[in-house]
């Protein structure tokens, strides 16, 4: 279950959401003469990727920040900024492009931090600006959770989009990641996912002054859990919607 769009356009610029997206692009294009050099691009983590055994220690604090701009490959790159585009203008719409700002980096800080929490004896480097977004995307459940988010579905061999609404795809997504982080195993590289998980908490939480200011529940009941603007339409052909059939 992926999500590809959203209905929600916003209702102002969001600079801030591109401005992070060509920073993201823009830092991995940069080092990308190094990508198959695996010693210096070891190097190159070691020095500004996050390594929980050297914050505990006191050691390359600057971590907790630089590794929200690192990417290990263009699929890592390519699917944060896609949850950054869908989920981000909305978000940025309604807390302002400042307040969007610092609150997309305490998130991507408490996303480090929650990493750190589960695994505090690592040294395994940690990139990559998924914590942020998680957070991202847990302000969104709270404010928007019936927005219609469209998803490719893949089922073995059948792909179809279709529409659900945001707190289900959130949720969903949520729960995987908690799942995932109690079965991983800590010694071993991978997804962090309870830099996600914590993201996305810590997000919600500090989407919660906001969503008092906007009125609460009579925000949810105004807006029937949508962003207060019209919805753009989408219309998909049948010719559209992918298909792949086994043959016999």
């Amino acid at each position: 279950m992926f999500p590809i769009r959203d209905h929600n356009p916003s209702g102002r610029t969001p600079y801030v959401v591109y401005g992070l997206l060509i920073l993201n692009i823009g830092i991995f294009l940069s080092y990308q003469p190094i990508m198959g050099d695996d010693y210096r691009l070891a190097q190159f983590f070691s020095d500004w990727a996050l390594i929980p055994a050297a914050i505990m220690e006191g050691q390359r604090l600057h971590g907790l920040f630089s590794s929200m701009f690192l990417h290990g490959g263009w699929m890592h790159l390519f699917g944060n900024m896609l949850f950054l585009w869908i989920f981000g203008d909305n978000l940025e719409d309604e807390m302002g492009h400042l307040g969007f700002l610092i609150f997309y980096i305490l998130s991507g800080l408490g996303a480090g931090f929650a990493q750190i929490a589960a695994d505090p004896d690592s040294i395994i480097p940690m990139v990559g600006a998924s914590g942020a977004i998680a957070g991202v995307m847990g302000g969104y459940l709270l404010l928007f959770p019936k927005a219609r988010v469209d998803i490719l579905l893949i089922l073995i061999i059948i792909f179809r989009i279709i529409t659900i609404p945001a707190w289900v795809m959130l949720c969903f997504w949520f729960g995987l990641q908690v799942f995932n982080g109690v079965l991983s195993d800590p010694e071993t590289g991978g997804v962090a996912h309870w830099a996600h998980a914590g993201g996305f908490v810590i997000g919600a939480v500090l989407a919660i002054p906001v969503w008092l200011r906007l009125g609460g529940s009579g925000f949810w009941r105004r807006t029937h859990g949508h962003p207060p603007h019209p919805e753009a339409r989408y219309r998909l052909s049948q010719s559209s919607i992918p298909r792949v059939r086994r043959r016999r």
